[in-house]
């Protein structure tokens, strides 16, 4: 994981390529904890993290959206009581691109570290 987590994400255009189902494969055991959701057709990866409260839950969001501002790419969060739904796709490409394996690793980092 700490590969990918390192990893930065390379701007995306409208077009770019989705990840092959052997990329997909090879990515997806670097965060096996995460899992791939079809909504309206469009793959996503989400992975659901608890928190003893609401205040530990809305902190993990915050740095969440920390990491996404700095790579410019931004999830889908939602924020309960105590937990956080974390869900990565490409809008542009309306499916899941390599930046969205790297984000997913680096929400593990980030939630390790919390």
């Amino acid at each position: 994981m700490s590969e990918l987590a390192n990893g930065v994400c390379e701007p995306c255009r409208s077009g770019a390529p989705q990840v092959t189902e052997d990329e997909m494969r090879e990515l997806m055991a670097m965060v096996p904890d995460w899992s791939i959701e079809t909504r309206d057709g469009v793959m996503q990866l989400e992975k659901v993290y608890s928190f003893r409260n609401f205040r530990e839950a809305l902190a993990f969001t915050n740095k969440v959206g920390e990491i996404a501002e700095a790579q410019g790419h931004h999830p889908g969060l939602l924020t309960e009581w105590g937990k956080v739904t974390v869900t990565w796709w490409t809008h542009k490409i309306n499916g899941l691109h390599k930046n969205d394996f790297i984000m997913a690793a680096k929400t593990d980092i980030a939630a390790n570290n919390q």
